[in-house]
């Protein structure tokens, strides 16, 4: 099945009926009761670290036990199953020194899948099998520091976040998988790095394949670990426009339904939800039945949230079976026809309607608007230069504009670093940030270190068509909107009709060529 087929296959099975995802390959690793040996394989055997616990590398030393798990799904009912790969990236692979494997477990993991997807799609002609290509979340975060002591610390960096999931999205593709499953995402800014990641790959081969991204919600709050409320996590992604959006992991469907409704009730694509089989017991076990899963996901379906079902944690080929006959009579979930605003987030979604009165943004955090910031980020007294920020806030602030625009600076290096400290602030952070300069290296640090969807101040037509288009694209693949200066290759537009006539060239480019919704564009006529 060629990738266009399979996406506009999968869109017209969503719409028909709720699909069904496998359940959890850990669980059904450890029913194998694996040992270290199995884990070596005869390649690995002299390898000096410990493997057993890396159930990725299972798929080059015991293929047949990851092969045979794909099948109990499919025989259990499943549409679609998930590559054994959810740490088959290089970050999480140092762990075990395997790093340099990752391109190739990747191929593997999708080749198996796509056998057993092949075989049985072939037992069921009137219902073909898909292979979805699991990136997670790795085991390190963009947005929150591991040291105590130093909040603007990262353990890894954007770059290289970005280039192991490239690194990982084309062994997935070269393996044949119909479509990427960004999951399990705990901080926003790991997903968003995925994604573009997995932008840069599609524009390599020149084709596409359906994204699913799929957020965890850690606890009863309602928020991701990094911060962000549903909604705001849906802001922050949805100009990947992906083919379907969820939740997985962390909770059981009845600890779920509420994030779930509320995904529902604002995202203008289909919905999928994987939830654990229950929470886990003092042992961390899960003893949710079956039964129990499917009594949960059914009414899930029969309150038309769902398009897409499946298990995570816990979960068996029994769940999945139990999960497909609850929810076989049931129709899937009509998109709704949502009201189109302006939508920008924090760690929370800042709307803008037409009822909306003026929009504040706290101009206090530029250097070049303000003498006292300017000197604390001079003198590197970046905990005063937050209480800026958050002043501002307290102060009505709807966003804050950050700009490092000054001679004495390493730009880049301050922009990083402040959005960085902003993030650990969450009075602040759930605010959008505007990310602010008149050089591009300071704008595409700041947009590396956002994790919700901020707005660049600014772009314009005074380099030329080409130039405004690879900016105007790049801002949309990192997620934020944008402000267009009046200013073209003649200068800055002076008359009414100059800047009207400059106004819209940049609104046709934006939204006819870069890909923009024309929500996303705000103009400066100056």
């Amino acid at each position: 099945m060629s990738e266009a087929d399979a996406r506009a296959r999968l869109e017209a099975l969503l719409g028909q009926r709720i699909l069904i995802l496998d359940g959890a390959m850990g669980t059904m690793i450890q029913r194998h009761g694996l040992e270290e040996g199995d884990y070596r394989g005869e390649r690995f055997a002299d390898h000096g670290r410990d493997l057993k616990g890396d159930n990725e590398l299972l798929v080059l030393t015991r293929p047949h036990v990851i092969r045979d798990i794909h099948e109990a799904y499919f025989e259990a009912g499943a549409d679609l199953v998930e590559t054994n790969t959810f740490s088959a990236n290089r970050v999480s692979q140092a762990d075990y020194g395997l790093e340099e494997l990752s391109h190739e477990l990747n191929v593997a993991a999708a080749r198996l899948a796509r056998e057993a997807a092949d075989a049985w799609s072939a037992k069921t002609p009137a219902r073909p099998r898909f292979v979805a290509g699991a990136l997670g979340p790795t085991n390190k975060t963009l947005s929150l520091s591991p040291d105590v002591n130093d909040p603007t610390f990262r353990a890894l960096s954007y770059y290289e976040l970005r280039d192991a999931y490239a690194e990982q999205a084309r062994g997935l593709l070269e393996g044949g998988v119909d479509l990427l499953l960004v999951e399990t995402i705990f901080d926003t800014l790991n997903a968003k790095a995925a994604l573009v990641a997995i932008e840069d790959v599609f524009d390599e081969r020149g084709a596409r394949v359906p994204v699913v991204i799929s957020v965890t919600i850690t606890d009863k709050s309602g928020r991701t670990l990094s911060g962000q409320t549903v909604e705001a996590f849906w802001v922050s992604v949805a100009h990947a426009r992906p083919l379907a959006v969820g939740i997985n992991c962390a909770l059981g469907a009845r600890e779920m339904r509420p994030h779930v409704e509320e995904l529902a009730s604002v995202a203008g694509t289909f919905i999928s939800c994987y939830p654990n089989a229950g929470l886990p017991n003092a042992f961390g076990e899960y003893d949710e039945r079956p039964e129990q899963t499917a009594a949960l996901l059914r009414e899930f379906a029969e309150s038309g949230l769902v398009n897409l079902v499946g298990g995570c944690c816990g979960t068996t080929p029994e769940h999945v079976r139990a999960i497909a006959k609850a929810v076989a009579d049931l129709p899937p979930r009509r998109i709704p026809e949502l009201p189109r605003h302006t939508r920008l987030s924090g760690l929370e979604t800042l709307t803008i309607r037409p009822e909306t009165n003026f929009v504040m943004i706290g101009e206090r955090t530029n250097v070049t608007g303000s003498r006292r910031f300017a000197n604390l980020i001079k003198r590197e007294d970046h905990t005063t230069a937050l209480e800026v920020a958050l002043d501002q806030v307290r102060g009505g602030a709807n966003l804050i504009d950050v700009n490092m625009d000054e001679a004495m600076l390493d730009s880049e290096r301050a922009m990083e670093t402040f959005l960085k400290l902003v993030a650990t602030e969450p009075e602040v952070a759930r605010v959008p940030i505007v990310v602010d300069s008149s050089r591009w290296s300071v704008i595409e640090a700041g947009l590396k270190c956002v994790q919700g969807k901020g707005v660049v101040n600014s772009i314009s037509l005074k380099e030329g068509e080409a130039e405004f288009l690879e900016k105007a694209r790049l801002v949309r693949r990192y997620g934020a909107g944008v402000v267009v200066m009046a200013f073209d290759e003649e200068g800055q537009a002076e008359t009414v009709e100059r800047k009207v006539a400059v106004c819209e060239r940049a609104y046709r480019l934006l939204t006819e060529q870069a890909g923009f919704d024309p929500y996303d564009v705000i103009f400066d006529p100056n």
